[in-house]
């Protein structure tokens, strides 16, 4: 069926056949132009399903780009949500948008998010991106037109790597036993995934049978072949009694030479030289404005900038990272020195590393790249978090050391009753990594932004928990974790650069916190602050503490250096790199004092804050003290598109939003409007007496 108008009922144009060819190609080389734009996405798969992405939208499905909730309407789930690019495609060459505005993909607060919104665009169904879903949710709504009477239709499209999930088989389970013929899963069978072959990370097939044994009609197809994509549609239309499965035989980054069956091209957008160069093997170099569009992007980016900078608090001059002429810093992800202790921890024999198909995105792969010999020692499970995490509890009940890792929204949430159940339950001895932790994941969005996996994790008992700092820390910590600590373990970390705070020389003891002074500017960062164990530390009647972990360590002690540049105040930072076991004297001391305690977290507020809050709230030692307490993180909401300096200053945890927080409550503390003490009298033991500082403000006495 064509395109509808709802409300006369009228059928417009069908596309022929040459005309839906076209159409394809042309929404191939919008998709270079969109990716290039983004600089980040997904070419591969977006390249292979778009000629089946032109037939639904342009000949197949009954929908109204006028009316995208016509009741009536079919339904088309995109279970495979970074795929996201040819939805938007889809949508816009059907009339539900200017189809040029796809090139805003990916831009903070544009509809066009990473993943799919359907609170955000409209003609997006459902919200997806967590592989293995969109099949379910698909089953649902057939089975709601069932019980409605209603005769349209459900089309889900998915992947062939997201066959790994076991979720997708309950739902064909489901499917096949309620004989749901208003339901056509379409899967893209281009037959690379992350890790490399599908057939190599976990073999699929054979994947018609498996279908037919749960009850599906089954059709294989050319998925370029737009004569027999049209001809599968009209028999899964004309199928009844069972559920159809369109298997489409596709070309991963079909249309482009140097990214065509290449696994790397999976989730990597194209530059602008090769933006050129697949242009004119798309014969639209010269039919596709790109400049046009690349400008209509940067204008757009302007904008957006513009506007965010707005809510950015200001200063008497930059102090984001390397803008100033000293200070400098070194930046180096986080998810690299994870890779580094498991290259280093890997020669202990009993060490077992777990991949789930993003191997090297997040570094475990470092495990047995540096080592042939340990590939005996390396598991892909494919894209399967839940299994994973369960094999690795066998692992450990024989006596391995196994470390599994995935995205952190992954590693904590999909499989959280597996680590519940058997591995905390169960007292093994399982390392968990969660990857690409907070918002500064950047532009894929909502559903890859873990900002709740700390409140999954540290809910666990007998899960012991860590959020290092920086790159060096990871390393630390990853390789203390998994060699030296018995029991259930998580370590968080970021996929981005962040600054490198610590050194060789810096302290680290497991469950001990580090605190850091600013004691000037120097040419480098790192040499600009002193570090300490707080079990090491002296009080030198600070005006504030600001409490942190991970990433945001780094974003604390540049909020440190504005408040003493900008405002004469001395701020503690403390580094809680080991939440549980949860370490709270040196939280205690820091309350009694400075007085005034600001957490920060890249992750939704109470991930770090409800620790430190419960730890200063039960401690007799500050029963009648006065402390002012204030949180920076995450307020209650979920991510979005964006790069990842921007979504520091949109989410309002960059170290200019930490400053402005313990200003705030310093300069509340410190009215002569309000009754709270600034400093509460604190009795010191000889041993933590130390000099007293001068310094132009006054300060309440101390004894």
């Amino acid at each position: 069926m064509p395109i509808v108008d709802s409300k006369s009922g009228a059928h417009g144009k069908t596309a022929g056949l040459g005309e839906l060819v076209q159409a394809a190609n042309m929404m191939r080389g919008y998709d270079l132009v969109a990716l290039c734009a983004a600089g980040s996405g997904h070419s591969g798969g977006t390249l292979s399903i778009m000629d089946i992405t032109a037939a639904l939208y342009l000949a197949v499905a009954r929908h109204d780009p006028k009316n995208p909730d016509w009741p009536d309407r079919d339904r088309i789930i995109w279970s495979s949500g970074h795929k996201a690019p040819s939805l938007y495609l889809g949508l816009g060459i059907s009339g539900y948008f200017p189809i040029e505005d796809v090139v805003l993909l990916r831009k903070l607060y544009s509809p066009f998010q990473g993943h799919p919104h359907w609170l955000k665009l409209p003609g997006v169904e459902v919200s997806s991106g967590s592989l293995g879903q969109g099949l379910s949710i698909a089953v649902g709504m057939a089975r709601a037109a069932r019980m409605d009477r209603k005769n349209h239709r459900v089309y889900c499209l998915t992947g062939d790597g997201e066959h790994q999930e076991g979720q997708i088989w309950e739902a064909a389970m489901e499917a096949g036993a309620w004989g749901l013929d208003n339901l056509c899963c379409v899967l893209d069978k281009n037959r690379l995934q992350i890790d490399g072959l599908v057939k190599e990370v976990m073999n699929i097939d054979p994947i018609a049978d498996k279908y037919r044994a749960f009850g599906w009609n089954v059709t294989e197809i050319d998925g370029h072949n737009m004569q027999q994509i049209l001809k599968a549609f009209e028999k899964a239309a004309a199928t009844k009694d069972q559920p159809t499965v369109i298997i489409a035989n596709t070309t991963k980054g079909k249309g482009v030479d140097f990214m065509e069956n290449q696994a790397g091209w999976h989730g990597r957008a194209p530059n602008k030289e090769q933006l050129v160069q697949g242009l004119k093997q798309l014969n639209l170099d010269f039919r596709i404005d790109y400049e046009k569009l690349l400008k209509k992007a940067d204008d757009y980016q302007t904008e957006v900038t513009a506007k965010l900078m707005e809510k950015v608090p200001k200063f008497g001059k930059d102090y984001f990272w390397n803008k100033q002429p000293d200070m400098k810093v070194e930046m180096k992800a986080t998810r690299v020195g994870f890779g580094d202790a498991l290259a280093e921890a890997g020669a202990d024999k009993r060490t077992v590393a777990i991949g789930a198909d993003i191997s090297g995105s997040i570094a475990i792969s470092k495990f047995f790249e540096c080592d042939a010999e340990r590939c005996e020692r390396w598991i892909s499970v494919g894209i399967a978090e839940q299994s994973g995490t369960a094999v690795a509890g066998g692992l450990a009940k024989e006596g391995k050391l196994p470390v599994f890792g995935t995205y952190g929204v992954f590693a904590a949430g999909r499989n959280l009753d597996q680590i519940r159940t058997t591995v905390c339950y169960g007292e093994f001895d399982v390392l968990i990594a969660g990857a690409h932790g907070g918002v500064s994941v950047g532009p894929d969005g909502a559903t890859h932004q873990a900002l709740e996996d700390l409140f999954q994790i540290c809910g666990l008992p007998n899960m012991q928990v860590s959020v290092p700092c920086d790159a060096l820390e990871t390393r630390r910590a990853t390789e203390h974790m998994l060699l030296h600590l018995k029991g259930p373990k998580y370590v968080r970390f970021a996929r981005e650069a962040t600054p490198v705070i610590t050194g060789p020389e810096t302290p680290f003891a497991w469950g001990v916190p580090n605190v850091y002074r600013y004691r000037g500017a120097k040419p480098n960062f790192i040499e600009a602050f002193e570090v300490k164990l707080a079990t090491d530390y002296k009080n030198e009647n600070e005006d504030l503490t600001i409490v942190a972990c991970g990433p945001m360590v780094p974003e604390a002690m540049r909020a440190a250096w504005i408040l003493k540049e900008e405002s004469g105040l001395e701020t503690r930072v403390i580094n809680m790199h080991t939440l549980k076991p949860f370490n709270p004297p040196a939280l205690v001391q820091a309350a009694l004092e400075t007085g005034i305690i600001v957490t920060a977290e890249e992750h939704q507020i109470g991930g770090l804050a409800n620790w430190v809050s419960h730890a200063l709230h039960v401690s007799p030692e500050l029963y009648g003290h006065p402390v002012a307490f204030g949180t920076v993180g995450v307020k209650d909401r979920f991510g979005e598109s964006g790069q990842p300096w921007e979504l520091m200053w949109e989410f309002e945890v960059s170290g200019e939003h930490i400053a402005a927080k313990a200003k705030e409550l310093y300069d509340f503390v410190h009215s002569s409007k309000t009754k709270v003490t600034a400093k509460p009298r604190v009795k010191k033991s000889a041993a933590t007496k130390t000099k007293k500082r001068t310094t132009k403000k006054t300060k309440p006495a101390t004894e």
